[in-house]
């Protein structure tokens, strides 16, 4: 019916269509608890009034945070030119390519898309990308089971505690064995780690930044892992690999992360990207899509969507994976960006990242009370202890307009008085500095009352 059933007859009509006794008979299936009386909604309005009242109500908002958030997800710079190029309704309305020879423009930024990931980390094949960076270690997970024929992962405390709970539950109800090494600010759990492989190590999972923004050398680590029969899975921050020594270089057999900073927008939390790269020997067991560059029958350059390893494909129950798309306008914005950037654009950001967190950790050193947890290289995120609940602190400087960090005591025990702050290029000297100052005056004029 096209119309609302505002009257006794139209009601009658629309109960007669459903085969409904009565209005009530319509709601017997939702539990009385869970119903509500009335919606009390108010009169209906144009779209004119509607738009002029959100306007209204959006206006009464503070002005944008000065975000020092991290843990995942980073305030990027993206170029316009992204959103331009993204925005394209051949792109932005295009569908999984299955016919390639009208789908050859998709196939082909799919494919420059799965070349630049596997520059960016040293490693020999790309997928054509994921849900995002937690699912893409789950998948990674399964995929080194498969590979080995083995039934348990070690997991290291450096992981995101996001990805370590998506970990968790999709290994819950499965014959596999997880290991979880204790988290450590300063990536001192080395030789719990290696302790814990034993033979029957399928892989090991390793994170590069840490979640604490600890670089580390993993080489050691994933030649003890090979010696075993173990493979090596580490999850990256894309940008930080433009300047530190890669996946590849390291000998890892499977990478994964999160590609959100590779030109996505915050957006409340997605969607997000998931990339994946592995080795040449692994790349049958890889889940969801590869494109392919081949030739047609006159002999042109064409593009193809190829070990296509899912269920509903050739390999049915034999699939490594129920993935049954790919992330194609993330991963295409992902591109978008790394071209535009190139190397030393990625380098540029990487270095600033870099320059301006070290120039915060100076300056919150200064402040009395407040210590920096660690003396190890970090990126563009490091861990300060402060003298109070970082929670409440927190609070305090949201409503003078700066997210200052994350805390870590809802991830942590113990760690209440932990603050992650991350530094990407869009924040200024004068940013820093009125953080800084800000948390000084909360913690010491005030006397955190």
């Amino acid at each position: 019916m096209n119309y609302i059933a505002n009257t006794p007859a139209q009601q009658r009509e629309m109960l007669d269509v459903c085969g409904a006794p009565s209005i009530e008979s319509l709601f017997d299936p939702i539990p009385k608890d869970l119903r509500t009386s009335s919606l009390n909604l108010p009169e209906g309005r144009s779209e004119f009034e509607v738009l002029e009242y959100f306007r209204r109500v959006a206006g009464r908002n503070t002005g944008p945070l000065t975000l020092f958030l991290g843990g995942g997800v980073y305030d990027h710079y993206i170029p316009a030119a992204v959103d331009a190029l993204a925005g394209r309704s051949e792109f932005f309305t295009a569908y999984t390519p299955y016919q390639p020879e009208v789908s050859q423009g998709t196939l082909q930024a799919i494919y420059e898309y799965q070349s630049s990931i596997c520059r960016l980390t040293g490693m020999e094949v790309s997928n054509a990308s994921l849900y995002d960076g937690g699912t893409a270690l789950c998948e990674a997970c399964q995929m080194a089971i498969q590979a080995t024929g083995r039934k348990r992962i070690v997991m290291d405390g450096g992981i995101n505690p996001v990805y370590r709970t998506m970990v968790r539950t999709y290994t819950a109800n499965l014959s596999i064995g997880l290991e979880e090494i204790p988290a450590s600010v300063d990536q001192d759990s080395r030789p719990q780690l290696m302790a814990a492989v034993h033979d029957d190590t399928a892989a090991v999972i390793l994170q590069n930044p840490s979640f604490f923004g600890v670089i580390d050398d993993h080489s050691d680590i994933v030649a003890a892992c090979h010696a075993k029969g173990a493979l090596v899975i580490q999850s990256v921050y894309p940008i930080a690999m433009s300047v530190c020594k890669t996946p590849g270089e390291m000998g890892v057999d499977i990478v994964t992360g999160e590609g959100q900073s590779l030109g996505i927008p915050l957006s409340f939390g997605g969607p997000y990207l998931g990339f994946m790269a592995t080795t040449r020997a692994l790349v049958r067991k890889m889940p969801g899509r590869l494109v392919g560059r081949t030739l047609d029958r006159n002999g042109k350059e064409a593009f193809v969507l190829t070990l296509q390893a899912r269920e509903q494909h050739i390999r049915r129950e034999k699939a490594t994976s129920n993935i049954c798309t790919n992330q194609a306008l993330c991963a295409l914005r992902a591109h978008i960006y790394m071209a535009l950037m190139g190397a030393s654009g990625l380098r540029e950001v990487a270095e600033l990242c870099i320059a301006k967190t070290r120039y915060a950790m100076q300056r919150l050193r200064q402040i009395p009370g407040v210590e920096v947890a660690t003396n190890r290289p970090v990126f563009n995120e490091f861990t300060i202890i402060l003298p109070v609940d970082a929670s409440e602190l927190v609070n305090k400087l949201i409503e003078r307009g700066i997210a200052p960090g994350l805390p870590l005591g809802r991830f942590y025990p113990g760690m209440d008085r932990m603050l992650l702050v991350a530094v990407t290029e869009k924040r200024t000297r004068y940013d820093i500095g009125m953080m800084a100052e800000m948390m000084e005056t909360i913690l010491h004029q005030e006397r955190f009352q």
